[in-house]
């Protein structure tokens, strides 16, 4: 059930309040956690769900970046490698290389280093494992999350080193791009995750403290590195989760002031010059699967703003001098959603509205205007836990 934790992610976010987690509402946490303890018959159904999920995450892992058959050209298995899904062999060149982009194709090459699966792996299920956690104090769950984390992060064998230096290769073309930092973007599920766990025995301060140092490590890469810097200069998707990245380290590592800087300087920016007033994302048009990453480049900047809100920063209602908004973003968005209007752009595969659907449930709470009739909103007793049901 591996969008099972993204889905208990998104709709635990509608209800802000203070909080340790910065994606994740504990007003939300804790008052479904009451239900639980007062026998609401529904909130237990939802609560079997997650641990049937959380008892399959048991048997998972550990995740390594050393586990790959391939060693990049550091010489060191440490160091974290995957290749650009979208490029292919070149039938016309002496063993194919230089390769050749075909975008929206996934080479299955991609699948050959596991290290970009393994991560989203160890997202996924440290994610999972803090919430069954959390909501039932049964310290498996808390043990294996810490033995996931401590295997990614601390182990000296198993540990990755704090770079993406050999992220998206492309044969033939280069051994690493900033584009490999999109690999990482669902690190916002394994803070909130581990976040959830810092008051278990299983996760001792050390450990904690190790890894907050790791990701500091990590953020000074993103924001020094020449591969860092060319990620964060993208115009499309890749800035934007990039953005998501960084002020999420930021708050996890006690930096806020940073997380705001970012906000102020990058995301804003970001919303003048990747949107047209009307609310169309004209690079994410550009591509062929350009619905998937319309949604998927407007999922990050929803991200985005509920990460804003732990400094203050109403993203959800910024608009730019010449009138651009992540709101008009979403309602560009929305006639299509509903069928009410044809998709004219290039979309070579099956439309994937599932993102999109998660992100009008949280819409229907941030914009009171915002019309979302017609649309059918994801249904599961599972969201129950999150204090949301459809």
């Amino acid at each position: 059930m591996k969008k099972l934790c993204t889905i208990l992610w998104l709709f635990a976010t509608l209800t802000a309040s203070a909080q340790k987690t910065f994606l994740l509402k504990p007003s939300v946490l804790s008052a479904n956690k009451q239900k639980i303890k007062d026998g609401d018959p529904a909130m237990l159904q939802a609560l079997a769900k997650l641990k049937g999920a959380a008892d399959k995450a048991l048997k998972d892992g550990p995740y390594s970046v050393v586990y790959k058959t391939r060693t990049p050209d550091s010489g060191d298995k440490h160091d974290y490698m995957s290749v650009g899904p979208y490029w292919w062999p070149d039938s016309s060149k002496p063993g194919g290389v230089p390769y050749i982009r075909k975008d929206g194709q996934i080479n299955p090459e991609r699948f050959a280093i596991n290290d970009a699966e393994f991560y989203k792996s160890l997202c996924h299920d440290v994610c999972l494992l803090g919430l069954a956690w959390y909501y039932t104090g049964e310290e498996q769950y808390a043990t294996h999350a810490a033995k996931l984390l401590h295997t990614w992060y601390i182990d000296t064998t198993t540990r990755m080193n704090p770079n993406l230096n050999y992220g998206q290769a492309i044969p033939g073309v280069t051994k690493g791009r900033g584009i490999g930092l999109i690999d990482t973007r669902a690190v916002t599920k394994l803070i909130d995750g581990m976040q959830l766990l810092a008051d278990s025995k299983a996760l001792p301060k050390k450990d904690y403290t190790a890894i907050q140092e790791w990701h500091k490590q990590f953020l000074q890469w993103m924001r020094n590195n020449p591969i860092g810097k060319d990620e964060a200069d993208e115009a499309n998707n890749h800035g934007t989760w990039y953005d998501v990245q960084a002020v999420s380290i930021a708050l996890f590592t006690q930096q806020p002031a940073l997380a705001k800087e970012i906000i102020t300087t990058q995301t804003q920016q970001r919303i003048a010059s990747q949107l047209k007033e009307e609310g169309s994302q004209p690079h994410e048009l550009a591509r062929t699967l350009s619905w998937n990453y319309s949604s998927m480049n407007l999922e990050g900047f929803f991200e985005l703003a509920l990460l804003a809100e732990n400094v203050q920063i109403n993203l959800w209602n910024y608009t730019t001098a010449d009138n651009k908004s992540i709101k008009k973003a979403f309602t560009w968005m929305l006639p299509f959603a509903k069928g009410e209007q044809k998709w004219q752009h290039e979309q070579i595969k099956k439309m994937e509205m599932n993102g999109y659907l998660k992100m009008a449930a949280v819409a229907t709470k941030k914009y009171s205007d915002v019309n979302i009739t017609g649309l059918k909103l994801p249904q599961d007793d599972i969201l129950l836990l999150t204090g949301w049901n459809f």
